[in-house]
């Protein structure tokens, strides 16, 4: 598989995932695109011991978690929280919501259904994370109820 076949296939996967621990567009549109260059420096040491997609999704979740640390060492005040109310009305509310509750979840929450979301395997999210997959389906469905209440909570239920 080219490089442009692999960005091609695994671009909105990616993105997505990002948006899980961003919950912003552009900082996750970033994110991705570091992903994949990433991606491309690495693609001569894949080594085919899991599949292309695992592997990408592990850089992916090794660099938003990279992300997430270097974020939450700089100052709270320095991106006001009310900024993403204040923007145009979103044609999708319940999907930004989502991504906004997937946010504020743990993160190895934010991994497993981030993963889960993009309909990887258990089998492979069990592999990326290092858990059994049977602690994963656990997770997963611990998870699905934390978002449920957070929507009931919302009034979005």
């Amino acid at each position: 598989m080219t490089f442009e076949e692999i960005y091609k296939a695994y671009w909105q996967k990616v993105f997505r995932v990002c948006m899980g621990y961003a919950n912003d567009e552009d900082l996750a549109k970033d994110m991705a695109q570091e992903v994949f260059i990433i991606v491309w420096q690495q693609l001569s040491r894949f080594r085919g011991e899991a599949g292309i997609g695992t592997w990408i999704y592990r850089i992916a979740t090794n660099h938003c978690l990279r992300q997430v640390e270097r974020q939450s060492k700089m100052q709270k005040s320095v991106l006001p929280m009310n900024l993403v109310e204040e923007k145009q009305p979103d044609p999708e509310p319940q999907i930004q919501l989502l991504y906004r509750f997937i946010s504020e979840l743990p993160e190895a929450d934010r991994i497993i259904i981030s993963l889960e979301l993009e309909d990887v395997r258990q089998s492979e999210i069990a592999s990326i994370i290092g858990l059994s997959e049977a602690n994963v389906r656990v997770k997963i469905h611990r998870i699905k109820e934390k978002l449920t209440q957070k929507f009931r909570e919302h009034g979005n239920a």
